[in-house]
């Protein structure tokens, strides 16, 4: 089996042992195993399809003309693949365009370089469902309870989004799920494992554009993520799903190039976490930034985030939670070789979203309740952020401190400097240079230990 999966492996990037993720775990490095079984299993699987069935949507009706509506067909070709054990269902030479889809296990969408998913502008197509404990619209592509479901080639898919961003024009909370506005996502795995995507484009989803929901054992890589002037347009939003890698995306959105979530506000639990994520090589041009947050009842543990290029967005490296949003459990993070290029805000770690700072008059502390944030263990290594707007801010609440945070050869030039309150940070080579007030202003609240 290794003299083929291995191969493979390969070439998806991934080595055949373990993935190894530095994680910080009160200052030591430690190696944790990334769902090396089940990546195997995902790309022996992953073999069988190659070798298996493929299905043109066109060979079940699909016209590809931009005009007909390929729904029905394209399910017919997804629906026929699954029946006969897997296989490829193949999207060649046109604009398909299409209401929701929904893929089963054991298949793969393949998009040629010349094809277009298009999500039609029709509201009516997109029936209600149950998402997040929430109802929403169905998403334009989606995977349900379903295993070893991959999305490849080098074509598009793309939402059609306008239509929907001009309905929720103005409309309160429609960031949020479960508004009375509802939009649909671009792709979402709920409830999946062992999928993949690679080398396609998602652009111009209605709401976020790609989501693992309750899911595992995950890759992106080599994808375009475009929606830069649109609404709530996250790139791709972890939500309670664990071993993901996300390698070489491009994205330039309308809201967080990247969320990892689990849980929602107020929520009345249980939730599960979102862990052992890793983020490398990729850059991030519109958008707001690389976010832990808002949304993390379940908690979030052990990401890392290295060789990331951030060029004009509003963040940079971003944790942010409140007392309405947290968990006792938000840590193990490292973030390293980072640039930044005129992000507003270079580095963000706080309990008080959707606000950067306390409000006026200070902070006041609340008692600890279970959705009281936790922020600990955060390593950042190896930032340069020139032409920021502000440094940043690493301030906790005052029943609830941001602990262990290490700045290790950090360094950023903006407008206004960086504020450190109910924090512990150790510091060095940390250099913060404002053209207006101190680089770096520490509250009697917090403690920064210079090494």
């Amino acid at each position: 089996m290794l003299t083929v999966v291995g191969p493979l492996l390969y070439y998806l990037g991934v080595d055949v042992g373990d993935v190894r993720l530095r994680a910080e775990d009160g200052y030591k490095m430690r190696t944790m195993r990334l769902a090396g079984l089940g990546l195997a299993a995902m790309v022996g699987a992953q073999c069988a399809w190659a070798a298996g069935t493929v299905c043109d949507a066109r060979a079940y009706g699909a016209k590809g003309d931009g005009v007909a509506k390929d729904t029905a067909a394209i399910q017919k070709a997804i629906d026929a693949c699954a029946a006969k054990g897997g296989g490829t269902i193949k999207l060649a030479g046109g604009t398909f365009l299409s209401g929701p889809i929904l893929l089963k296990s054991n298949t793969t969408l393949d998009l040629a370089k010349d094809a277009i998913l298009l999500g039609s502008p029709d509201r009516a197509d997109y029936p209600m469902v149950k998402f997040a404990r929430q109802t929403t619209v169905q998403p334009l592509v989606s995977a349900v309870n379903a295993e070893h479901v991959a999305i490849s080639g080098s074509g598009t898919i793309d939402g059609n989004g306008k239509v929907w961003w001009d309905y929720v024009q103005g409309v309160k909370d429609a960031g949020v799920l479960g508004n009375d506005h509802p939009r649909p996502m671009g792709v979402v795995f709920d409830h999946s494992k062992h999928i993949s995507m690679t080398g396609v484009t998602v652009q111009n989803a209605g709401f976020w554009q790609i989501v693992p929901y309750y899911s595992d054992d995950i890759v992106f890589r080599n994808l375009r993520i475009l929606a830069p002037h649109s609404p709530n347009t996250d790139a791709i939003d972890p939500f309670s799903s664990s071993n993901i890698v996300i390698d070489h995306v491009f994205s330039s959105v309308g809201d967080d190039n990247i969320a990892i979530k689990s849980g929602a506000i107020d929520s009345p639990g249980p939730d599960d976490p979102s862990k052992n994520i890793t983020i490398t090589d990729c850059t991030f041009e519109n958008g707001h930034g690389l976010s832990i947050g808002s949304e993390i009842a379940g908690g979030v543990q052990n990401v890392h985030a290295e060789r990331i290029h951030f060029k004009g967005t509003d963040n940079g490296i971003r944790v942010k939670a409140n007392r309405d949003r947290g968990n006792a459990d938000i840590g193990n993070f490292s973030f390293k070789d980072i640039t930044m290029e005129g992000v507003k805000v270079a580095i963000l770690i706080s309990e008080y979203y959707p606000k950067m700072l306390p409000p006026e008059g200070g902070a006041k502390p609340a008692p600890v309740q279970r959705l009281t944030p936790k922020f600990h263990d955060i390593s950042i290594e190896n930032v340069t952020a020139t032409g920021s707007g502000t440094a940043g801010v690493i301030i906790g609440l005052p029943e609830s401190p941001v602990l262990g945070v290490s700045l290790k050869n950090v360094h950023i030039e903006a407008k206004t400097g960086m504020i450190v309150g109910f924090a512990k940070v150790s510091a060095e080579n940390f250099t913060v240079k404002a053209e207006t007030g101190e680089g770096i202003k520490v509250d009697s609240t917090a403690t920064l230990t210079k090494k």
